[in-house]
């Protein structure tokens, strides 16, 4: 086993490492059945919500996906695999994984991490901590757990202020979501949002190149929707959109815990190049109140003037950077490997946690892919 300390963390201050421009190699969709469609069928259109709208509603015909299957890296290797047949060019990276993932790195300067290789999640750990979520009781008169987590956040205990996942907002999401751009879209389906009901099988997930200081990384990740369309040159940036949700601010204590979100929210903006991030802020009961626009390079710099400097952006990456680098120096055999960091260590862990194959991390669809390079011409 070797180690790497994230302490001290002046070593990681400074003018950011290199950063490579994220740029959309690849997309595919989940339907409404969780299906893979290599195609865009699940992209979506933004269009503000209205104010006021209840967030609870819909609850009770909610289609919720069971994430308790790991899929692993299953679609983000098929997709690969298409574009490799496609262009007959072998998609080179040193790291390839889903955004979640590099956003536990990328956030373990100023937040708790776990997971394990190639680089994949610790399964058993996020559904111990799912499982601990949902049994813990709620307040008498607040809403459940289960219904808190429709609103889109996740909570833990008593201390309804406890952020132990992320924002998801699936109601949010439906309420600022268009199947179409907006102008085809009729008024009618626009004012009937809150009616829809809520599903979070369907996806569209972008596939994207990027990098940080020496690793090229191609990494995979839902985005919720596109402020406009996409260009039709391919080399222009998209501009996507993320939505967030966050309870209103009535306290300094309220506006440390949503400084300390925006880490993950300018993480996960960041790593996919969506360059807006749409908060929508409720009440207590779930109501919807009001919507803020945050450009997510400002994100930083805004933490930095107005906050109180809880995380810094580019010790984010330039510790990223740092760490990748050293990854790959640690990793030169075959096997899977795992990354760990335990609870309230400031050192993360990578050991081999099997001597060889991969562990169902990668399919044997993309193992054999890979192997025979027939789509190179060999």
């Amino acid at each position: 086993m070797t180690s790497f300390d994230i302490q001290p963390l002046n070593r990681f201050a400074g003018t950011s490492a290199a950063i490579r421009r994220p740029k959309e190699i690849a997309y595919f969709s989940y339907d409404d059945d969780h299906q893979y469609h290599l195609d865009e069928r699940s992209l979506r259109y933004y269009y503000p919500p209205r104010l006021g709208a209840d967030l609870s509603k819909g609850f009770d015909t909610f289609k919720q996906l069971n994430d308790t299957v790991d899929d692993h890296l299953d679609s983000l290797l098929k997709t690969i695999m298409a574009v490799e047949g496609e262009t007959g060019t072998k998609c080179e990276a040193d790291i390839i994984t889903w955004r979640g993932m590099m956003t536990k790195i990328m956030a373990a300067p100023f937040d708790n991490m776990g997971g394990n290789g190639f680089i994949e999640e610790n399964r058993e750990h996020k559904l111990e901590q799912r499982r601990y979520q949902h049994n813990q009781s709620s307040q008498p008169g607040a809403p459940s757990q289960d219904l808190m987590s429709y609103w889109g956040t996740f909570f833990i205990g008593t201390n309804f202020e406890t952020v132990l996942n992320s924002h998801i907002g699936y109601k949010f999401e439906t309420l600022s979501l268009l199947p179409a751009p907006w102008d085809p879209t009729s008024r009618e389906y626009i004012e009937s949002r809150e009616n829809e009901i809520v599903n979070s099988h369907a996806q569209y997930c972008s596939i994207v190149k990027t990098g940080i200081g020496k690793a090229k990384m191609i990494l995979g990740g839902e985005v919720d929707a596109v402020w406009d369309s996409k260009p039709d040159n391919k080399d222009d940036p998209i501009n996507w959109v993320e939505l967030k949700t966050s309870a209103m601010i009535e306290s300094d204590r309220d506006m440390l815990k949503y400084e300390r979100k925006l880490l993950k929210f300018w993480i996960q903006s960041f790593l996919l190049g969506v360059p807006k991030i749409i908060v929508g802020f409720r009440s207590r009961m779930g109501i919807l109140q009001r919507l803020e626009e945050l450009e997510t390079k400002s994100i930083p710099g805004m933490v930095k003037r107005s906050g109180t400097g809880s995380w810094d952006g580019n010790l984010c990456i330039n510790f990223t950077a740092c760490f990748l680098d050293w990854l790959q120096r640690t990793i030169t055999t075959e096997g899977v490997w795992r990354i760990r960091r335990r609870d309230r260590s400031s050192v993360i862990e990578v050991f081999r946690h099997e001597d060889s194959g991969h562990g169902d991390i990668l399919s044997n669809e993309f193992v054999a892919w890979r192997m025979t390079g027939t789509f190179l011409g060999a």
